[in-house]
């Protein structure tokens, strides 16, 4: 099991290990010729780094600690401003780009906080895709089954394997369709999508202005709790579990089991009887909203829309730079007009309100946050029609709660040793608190029962 934040200060209070330590312990796996840190990572700040731990040592000499993050090593994705570098977001296009002049919003209150930035995490090229391939800088491998090579999800994917294989103690993702909640699912970690207007986008390279939104992951509930108040800006309030059987929850009918693999479906079914056995009502419940939601979408939505209008001089200029794969989804957005856009605003609300109306007597939606196993990357890369039919069901279920401007929680399920799966827990706009609050309960029910 991955230490938490407030395991790893608890040991930093006593003295058995300071940030330096930490730190260095973190970028000697990144360093790792055998590891995954060449391809986890686009950029590593060695002397920054170290130079912050030891900062952060000596504040916690004289009695001063920043917050719960303080001193602990943290990365994040590279399409957040660092001041002074280029922000890559996994292209090759912007590698002449004008380096940063400030930081985004999230990183510097990150460094406010105490947190070790140890570098910048490798992504799907401009976050456009749920797999995490990317062919300028390589592709992560999730930290199950290595010996095959499998995606680590995407877009956050750097951000999923730093974390799992310790190279930093959380990092700090965007989840546009689910690209804080993928590489979770697949690698095994605990990762929160906000409600995306909680938590400020400036200095983030965009996707989709509608639909980004900026959250982490990390080994727990309670760290992505912490996280989340930093990144809001907002007074961390620890998550209080409330008891499973005042809690009622609704598991779609519609879309979210179509094509699950067997080990998805059967580790899903485990965990809703362990749920129910703790108390909790579990009902299914028919949403055909979602299974509308293709047709709205048809035309390839706000991201193929708003990527077109923030990609378009770029394309024109460098289209033979971009993963192809990529630059084909962000070209659909071209077709659209402003009467289509209208449409799907308007369509966009009397979406979710329908769909709100339908939850307002549960606590929470239940679903696998990604209804297959990870695929191997080898099959991805060598054929388009794979890569394309794979990233349309992995992103699934996810992007239902971005278009419903919700925020969700994407739980490890699975027995130790098997296959990650992910078990996602959603809610409505600003139901965050609430959200982590459900997560703690039902964290505690199956961290016990993946032990055995």
């Amino acid at each position: 099991m991955l230490p938490t934040i407030l395991e790893l200060q608890a040991s930093l209070h006593s003295g058995d290990t300071s940030s330096l330590e930490l730190t260095q312990a973190a970028l000697a796996r990144i360093d790792d010729p055998d590891g995954e840190g060449s391809r986890a990572f686009t950029r590593v700040y060695h002397e920054q780094a170290l130079a912050s731990a030891r900062a952060a040592d000596t504040l916690r000499a004289a009695g001063l600690v920043r917050s719960p993050l303080d001193g602990l090593p943290v990365s994040v994705k590279d399409l957040f401003d660092v001041a002074g570098d280029v922000t890559l977001a996994g292209s090759a296009v912007l590698r002449d780009a004008a380096p940063a002049s400030s930081h985004a919003s999230i990183v510097q209150r990150l460094i406010e906080a105490g947190a070790v930035i140890v570098g910048k995490t490798n992504m799907t090229e401009f976050a456009f895709s749920g797999l995490g391939l990317n062919p300028h800088y390589g592709t992560p491998s999730s930290p199950w089954d290595r010996a095959t090579g499998r995606i680590p999800g995407g877009s956050s994917s750097g951000a999923g394997v730093s974390v799992a294989d310790g190279m930093s103690v959380a990092s700090i993702g965007t989840d546009t369709g689910g690209s804080v909640r993928i590489p979770s699912a697949f690698c095994g970690l605990t990762g929160f999508k906000p409600t995306a207007r909680r938590v400020p986008t400036q200095g983030a390279l965009p996707l989709s202005f509608s639909l980004d939104s900026i959250g982490p992951l990390a080994a727990s509930v309670r760290c992505c709790a912490i996280l989340d108040a930093l990144l809001a800006g907002q007074a961390y309030r620890a998550p209080q579990a409330p008891r499973l059987s005042e809690l009622r929850f609704a598991v779609p009918s519609a879309v979210v089991l179509d094509g699950a693999d067997d080990h998805v479906r059967s580790t899903f079914e485990v965990s809703l009887a362990l749920i129910r056995a703790a108390g909790a009502r579990v009902d299914t419940l028919a949403l055909p909203e979602f299974e509308g939601l293709a047709y709205i979408n048809r035309l390839g939505g706000f991201v193929c829309a708003e990527a077109w209008a923030w990609h378009r001089t770029l394309l024109e200029r460098h289209a033979d730079q971009y993963d192809p794969r990529v630059a084909s989804r962000i070209e659909r957005g071209k077709g659209m007009s402003a009467a289509d856009y209208i449409d799907l605003l308007q369509g966009r609300r009397a979406w979710i309100a329908s769909v709100e109306g339908r939850m307002r007597h549960y606590d929470a939606l239940l679903m696998p946050t990604v209804p297959i196993i990870a695929p191997p990357i080898a099959e991805l890369q060598a054929s388009d029609e794979a890569y394309f039919k794979a990233n349309a069901l992995i992103l699934r279920n996810p992007t239902i709660i971005n278009f419903l401007d919700g925020c969700a929680l994407s739980l490890p399920c699975h027995a130790e040793g098997a296959a990650p799966v992910g078990l996602m827990v959603a809610g409505p706009a600003m139901r965050d608190s609430h959200i982590l609050d459900i997560g703690a309960a039902l964290e505690a029910v199956l961290s016990e029962a993946r032990r055995g």
